[in-house]
């Protein structure tokens, strides 16, 4: 899929803010870029308006936070692929990065002041665990090499 499929407000985000076409087979590459980056995940425009609403906030965003994040806007057929990774079951949804690994989601459309404060206290927190499905195993006692 090239970035000239996705719908005009996410192509303006490739064109003119410099955004990353994501799909499946180029994740890895745009996950290790260092630094912050943002991936798009917009929903389908019927279903879910407001993700194009993001869309255009998101360059605004980042101009008024003067925040240095690359964006990557996912591919309409690659989304649900790339939320299930990351854990995300809303849309539209924001999901933060840092040096590859994941930070956190923010989903939805939201007030301006409120997205300020938001995308500012993602770009500050550190790296976790993606809620993906699934319980992290963690050893209790890992000194202890038996199994009883």
């Amino acid at each position: 899929m090239t970035a000239s499929l996705l719908p005009p407000v996410m192509q303006r985000l490739v064109d003119q803010f410099g955004a990353a076409c994501i799909v499946a087979d180029n994740l890895a590459a745009f996950l290790a870029t260092p630094g912050d980056a943002v991936l798009l995940l917009a929903g389908d425009p019927v279903q879910f308006p407001e993700g194009l609403d993001v869309a255009v906030v998101l360059p605004e965003l980042r101009s008024a936070l003067a925040a240095d994040f690359a964006i990557g806007v996912v591919a309409p057929a690659h989304q649900e692929t790339i939320a299930h990774r990351y854990g995300s079951q809303r849309w539209p949804s924001l999901i933060f990065l840092r040096d590859g690994q994941y930070v956190t989601t923010l989903a939805g459309m939201h007030d301006w002041t409120e997205y300020l404060e938001r995308v500012e206290a993602a770009l500050a927190a550190p790296v976790s665990r993606a809620p993906t499905i699934g319980i992290p195993l963690v050893n209790a006692d890992a000194s202890s090499s038996s199994c009883h």
